[in-house]
């Protein structure tokens, strides 16, 4: 039966593995972030590294993952440029799109969708650019996305956004199994806002992220499970711990 496993590895750093067999990385800010439990160095697999925007708590790691394991980059199309100053050539290592555009790459179909977060681009990221107090505006569009595979699941992580009704045309547009949603609450939606998502959405499986104490951005996940169940009564809430995995399999799920 078709399967895909997603893995938090902290924040809003995700690891998605479909049963066709590729490791991708969604923002993978891993050496510096207090809440993940590996680096780069434990990086040995990784096929796709896809950055949603150039915040460093989402860029991250994305260039180091790339480089040590010759995985290609994908984002929008300034941080492509950015990828080039680290010595991934535009096209080839680093592959752009923007929001609306749709690249497929092995038998992952990969489409940016819109969000609404705030733009730049993290200082440390850009080499050759401005000083180290300064940040490279704008990074392009903060980009959500659809990962689509091709043993029919989809799964729409919308990264850092306020709620919007248009989550509702993505929705119907891609028919999302796993929804990933930040509800800090603080720089993205907060739990109220994401229940309400989630009715826009209306996912099997909600994912909750970026958000946490010890980010500054503590979230009810119990308020957000209620929501949820009130608002869009076939989608249930499966908060993840940092490094458990959710299995799901075709209208099936168990995290380990």
């Amino acid at each position: 039966m078709a399967k895909v496993k997603v893995t938090l590895l902290g924040h809003a750093s995700m690891l998605i593995e479909p049963d066709s067999g590729e490791s991708i990385y969604i923002d993978p800010w891993l050496d510096d972030n207090p809440t993940c439990g590996i680096g780069v160095a434990d990086v040995d697999k990784a096929d796709l590294v896809i950055a949603t925007h150039g915040h460093n708590d989402h860029i991250g790691d994305s260039f180091a993952v790339c480089e040590k394991t010759g995985a290609t980059f994908v984002g929008n199309y300034e941080l492509c440029l950015v990828a080039g100053r680290h010595g991934f050539e535009l096209g080839d290592r680093a592959i752009p799109y923007n929001p609306g555009g749709t690249i497929e790459l092995g038998n992952v179909r990969v489409t940016a969708v819109q969000a609404f977060h705030s733009l730049s681009m993290s200082p440390n990221q850009v080499l050759g650019g401005p000083s180290d107090d300064e940040y490279f505006k704008p990074d392009g569009a903060v980009c959500g996305l659809v990962l689509q595979f091709a043993n029919g699941i989809t799964v729409y992580d919308t990264s850092d956004t306020a709620l919007f009704s248009d989550m509702q045309l993505i929705s119907q547009m891609h028919g999302p199994q796993i929804a990933i949603l930040p509800v800090g609450g603080k720089y993205t939606m907060g739990v109220r806002e994401a229940a309400r998502a989630a009715s826009l959405i209306r996912p099997e499986i909600v994912i909750p992220a970026h958000y946490g104490t010890t980010m500054g951005q503590p979230a009810d996940i119990g308020e957000l499970k209620r929501g949820v169940k009130f608002l869009s009564a076939n989608t249930r809430v499966e908060e993840l711990k940092v490094g458990k995995t959710l299995t799901y399999t075709a209208s099936q799920s168990k995290v380990s």
